[in-house]
């Protein structure tokens, strides 16, 4: 090491303190507009690649984000409920597949996706361990679910309740594993399937009924029979009781909260598009892509204005650096002197503290680098957080 880069560097590694200080005075400004726009690149990204996965979604009409978010992400609020009434229009129309999602409810803070096996192989999913849907009552759990929670196939797990004043009479469905999901990096790994029936027996909209044991039973009032409070509807399917599980009221009116619709080619898509136009059609049709292409838009506008208030701060912070090496050489000009007399030529002396600029203002570039690919390596976990 020569002796003016020896120099600069005993003399910064003797004042960690202020060295630090001035290091993170260059790394912060950097990193904030740097940061942010890594992050939003990534986030960017992920959405995008989601959304045009996903050809078109039907819904009922509001929100276009939230129908599109919840179709994509399963784990945001619900959107406004449509009907099986839906489904049964996209199947019959001959233009496009339909995949219904019921997100309603939760498992012990995750997701439960009401849907058919038909999502399975549109996503391309497989089972990593156990087996797929087959019965009523049963869950397959994504990859992250199974970890954070400890289940395998042949665990249980116990819906959630919808509110802590639940007036309605329903109660939380024990759902039996049957298997747990490949790890796809997606929010599939965050969300608990079930077939769709599971889904409304959850909501309530189907039960079954057990054979009273005579304990149970208070009396007989002509046809019926009343028992005591003890007899509840069914918390968990089994194959004794799968047979007495009915459903109420007209199939089409079941609830769901949004439809996945791919179409055959491009042109049942603007054909069925064109049928959705009607402002008195309950339901509404959005391609996925355009949605979240508006929203990025939105983003790299707010973007662009933070980015120039970042500008202004780091400004003002590389302007107080400058100032502090400024009055740091002011307040050593005696030591400056001191090394001329010890031999020093004034050259060395420049070097040393141009040295001592370039590590500082090194590091902090490297800092704000370093800093900076963490943001974009946590920009999928924020997202999650932002939009879920």
């Amino acid at each position: 090491m020569s002796g003016p880069l020896h120099l600069a560097w005993r003399y910064l590694a003797a004042r960690r303190g202020r060295s630090t200080l001035l290091v993170l005075c260059v790394a912060i400004p950097l990193f904030l507009p740097l940061g942010l726009s890594v992050a939003v690149e990534r986030m960017g990204r992920e959405l995008g690649t989601r959304a045009t996965s996903v050809p078109l979604v039907v819904g009922a009409k509001g929100s276009p984000l939230d129908l599109v978010l919840g179709a994509l992400y399963l784990d945001t609020h619900p959107p406004a409920a449509t009907t099986m009434a839906q489904v049964e229009r996209l199947r019959e129309s001959g233009l496009a597949e339909a995949i219904p999602l019921h997100l309603a409810f939760r498992a012990r803070g995750f997701r439960i996706v009401g849907t058919t096996l038909d999502y399975f192989r549109f996503r391309s999913l497989s089972v990593s361990a156990g087996r797929p849907l087959g019965l009523l009552g049963e869950c397959v759990v994504g990859a992250e679910v199974a970890s954070s929670l400890g289940l395998a196939p042949g665990g249980r797990l116990l819906s959630s309740p919808g509110s802590l004043f639940d007036l309605a009479g329903t109660y939380p469905l024990r759902m039996q594993v049957c298997g747990v999901l490949a790890r796809s990096h997606s929010a599939d790994d965050r969300a608990v399937f079930v077939d769709i029936r599971t889904a409304w027996i959850i909501a309530g909209l189907a039960h079954g009924h057990a054979a009273l044991r005579p304990q149970e039973i208070l009396g007989q009032e002509g046809q019926r029979t009343v028992a005591n409070a003890s007899v509840v509807q069914f918390e968990e399917v089994t194959p004794q009781n799968i047979g007495s599980f009915h459903f109420h009221g007209e199939p089409g009116a079941l609830p769901v909260h949004a439809l996945i619709a791919v179409p055959r080619d491009a042109k049942s898509a603007t054909i069925l598009k064109g049928r959705y136009l009607d402002p008195r059609d309950p339901c509404q049709i959005l391609v996925p892509s355009e949605v979240m292409r508006d929203l990025l838009d939105t983003v790299a506008k707010v973007r662009r204005l933070v980015a120039a208030g970042f500008a202004l701060v780091g400004a003002a912070a590389l302007l107080a650096v400058a100032l502090i090496f400024t009055l740091g050489f002011r307040l050593r000009r005696r030591e400056f002197e001191t090394l001329r007399k010890l031999g020093c030529a004034r050259h060395t002396i420049a070097a040393m503290v141009a040295w001592e600029i370039a590590f500082v203002l090194g590091a902090g570039i490297a800092v704000a680098l370093l800093l900076a690919t963490g943001a974009g390596a946590l920009a999928p976990a924020l997202l999650r957080a932002l939009i879920l």
